[in-house]
């Protein structure tokens, strides 16, 4: 199914403003198709051939649908537009007309027309109509819930006539919430309550207002209700500047150890102020749960940051022990267990700076490699370089990966380039002695090489079986931990290169 921005690129001569006007509304009009308990449609011209396009659709919450397919795609044109083609010629809402049947369904057609403002605050042309489609076959009794959405239906409806709904998004807030079911509070242009729903009034119950809303100062009410006085009068503000016609941002009130969010549009019906509509809704389970997740993710890097130090005192002992040594190979031995601490105490740092159990895997790389070139007992000064990227890996992979890297990186300069005066092949004379890590994804795997440009592997080393204790481990890490394989080959130009693969997805 193409997306609305492919419809009307495809069939119209819509500007990318027009479009993204259109956006706006099919990410705000299922407000609109709710109150108005209606099949909301995006109709769009096509060519001006006297057909049009349905290039977006909601259905209503709140009744049943009127359409039991989907109408998107659906190009359509003579009788069966000609209300579309009123609204759209005239700049006019379009409410005349008998019911009609699609199957077994009566359904009452109307359109409005869709304007974009201008640059200077005028009421544009009429870009698109928007067909409001309402389900008859079921018998409504008409109550004050229901005469209060409708209501509010109308003046929305006709604010999309002006161009002057829905109003501009505010940064960072990705969703229309709360919706009509959750909450509806309508005010008169003196901010005072003429109509609240009762999942509404229940909403500010939970605040600790028992009474009833109709005729309260809901302004005055936010500030009263609000534990802290500065969320008080933000949340009052934002009442007051929807009754002046201006769009705020959604605000949270936290009273009484319950939180409700609010958001509070005005109602400017052929650009008359005449109120605001205010939806609540009840989130303080919602915040309870953020609050618990919140205290969780503090737990775990704590938990992380002292593993980290633990790790770092096991390699400070492990090393006062060395230096106590007198036999060369326990001492070089110690120092390399130093050497594997300290790579896995790295990844638990990192784990204690981030906010989920996953790491930017490059940074890690690059100090690895770096402690490497400090450390290895080899008297030549090898480079270090990495191409390509790891991304972000999960612990349980940085953690194992991690040890593997250093092993290699570690055999690469300290074996790769020996002293000078050792008869052996090496790089060509003037090419510095270097080392490379590369790595990319390819369909859920990560393939990682370390390549040097040294002498090569010996011609009796064994792939499988040979190698000393660092190899042994990073062949036991591959294969066991990380579930991957490994290839220790030589350089295409000269050197050894070991290739990794290691599966992202769960097996």
């Amino acid at each position: 199914m193409s997306t609305l921005r492919e419809l009307a690129e495809e069939h119209t001569q819509l500007r990318p403003a027009d479009i993204d006007h259109l956006h706006r509304i099919a990410g705000d009009w299922q407000l609109l198709s709710d109150l108005s308990f209606a099949d909301l449609l995006l109709w769009v011209p096509v060519d001006g051939d006297g057909t049009f396009l349905c290039v977006a659709q909601v259905r209503p919450t709140t009744a049943p649908t009127a359409y039991l397919d989907d109408q998107v795609g659906r190009i359509v044109g003579g009788p069966e537009v000609a209300h579309l083609e009123v609204a759209y010629r005239q700049g006019r809402i379009w409410r005349e007309g008998d019911p009609v049947w699609y199957g077994d369904v009566p359904a009452r057609h109307e359109a409005i027309p869709v304007r974009l403002r201008t640059a200077d605050g005028e009421a544009g042309e009429v870009i698109a109509v928007v067909g409001r489609d309402t389900n008859l076959s079921t018998a409504r009794t008409p109550s004050q819930l229901e005469l209060n959405y409708l209501t509010t239906a109308d003046d929305l409806a006709q604010m999309i006539a002006d161009g002057t709904f829905p109003p501009p998004r505010h940064p960072g807030e990705t969703t229309s919430a709360p919706r009509v079911g959750d909450g509806l509070v309508r005010l008169d242009a003196g901010g005072k309550v003429t109509y609240a729903s009762p999942n509404a009034q229940s909403a500010y119950r939970r605040l600790g207002y028992a009474s009833h809303l109709v005729g309260e100062d809901l302004a005055k009410l936010h500030r009263r209700l609000a534990g802290d006085p500065l969320d008080g009068t933000e949340a009052a503000n934002g009442i007051l500047a929807a009754l002046r016609g201006e769009a705020p941002p959604r605000r949270e009130i936290d009273a009484r150890g319950a939180t409700m969010l609010t958001r509070a549009l005005p109602l400017m019906p052929a650009g008359v102020p005449i109120g605001a509509l205010v939806l609540v809704r009840d989130i303080t389970e919602v915040r309870r749960r953020d609050r618990a997740l919140i205290t969780k993710d503090a737990t775990i890097r704590e938990i992380h940051h002292r593993v980290k130090n633990n790790l770092q005192t096991v390699a400070a002992l492990l090393r006062l022990q060395a230096r106590r040594v007198a036999m060369p190979e326990a001492r070089v031995a110690l120092e390399e267990s130093v050497r594997r601490v300290a790579s896995i105490a790295l990844v638990h740092e990192t784990l204690s700076m981030s906010s989920d159990e996953a790491v930017e895997f490059d940074g890690i790389v690059d100090r690895v490699a770096s402690a490497a070139t400090e450390v290895a007992a080899t008297e030549v000064s090898v480079g270090m370089r990495r191409t390509g990227s790891f991304g972000v890996l999960p612990a349980e992979i940085a953690t194992s990966l991690v040890m593997v890297l250093n092993e290699l990186l570690l055999n690469a300069v300290e074996h790769g380039f020996p002293p000078a005066e050792e008869d052996a092949d090496g790089p060509a004379p003037g090419v510095r002695p270097e080392v490379v890590v590369s790595a990319h994804r390819f369909r859920k795997q990560l393939h990682v090489s370390v390549a040097d440009n040294g002498r090569g592997l010996p011609a009796e080393f064994d792939a499988e079986r040979g190698g000393r204790l660092g190899l042994q481990i990073v062949r036991a890490l591959v294969t066991g931990e990380l579930r991957g394989s490994i290839e220790l080959r030589d350089g295409a130009a000269g050197g050894t290169e070991a290739v990794l693969v290691v599966p992202l997805a769960k097996s």
